[in-house]
């Protein structure tokens, strides 16, 4: 099977107020993957904050992820893919991560996030080809059986 990204990253910010661990596993859990890049930064009002990113490069890191997200998150991801794929063929999606490090994921705008920014691999790169791919992927994830 043909590659469907170029990247995909997931990323976290945990605050200063927040417990480290269950952040990472909570990115680990979703993204599938141990390896992550921990990035200690500087907040506002000089708090730290804590950049927890996955960075995933292979098909299989990308059919875990987004098998992770579940069916329903899917479907609702089919339902706007317009809005969440840009002019340069990045898709972008957020989660709301208070609901993620209770195991459950739940598309949100807000702020407090797990945010999951893809590069889909489209030829040539316009923002229809990209959606054709992505909607093709996404399709392909729905009809498989369940594991």
């Amino acid at each position: 099977m043909a590659s469907t990204f170029h990247w995909v990253r997931v990323k976290a910010i945990c605050y200063a107020t927040e417990d480290e661990d269950l952040i990472c596993d909570t990115v680990a859990g979703l993204a599938g993957t141990e390896d992550l890049e921990i990035d200690i930064s500087e907040g506002l009002h000089n708090n730290p904050l804590t950049v927890v990113d996955a960075n995933l490069s292979k098909n299989k890191e990308y059919l875990t992820l987004f098998t992770n997200l579940g069916k329903d998150i899917l479907a609702q991801l089919l339902d706007d893919l317009d809005s969440r794929v840009d002019d340069d063929c990045v898709f972008y999606m957020r989660l709301d991560k208070q609901k993620a490090v209770c195991g459950e994921y739940e598309i949100s705008h807000g702020g407090d996030v797990i945010s999951i920014t893809a590069k889909i691999m489209a030829h040539p790169a316009k923002k229809e080809v990209a959606l054709r791919v992505i909607t093709d992927y996404l399709n392909q994830i729905l009809q498989a059986p369940q594991q």
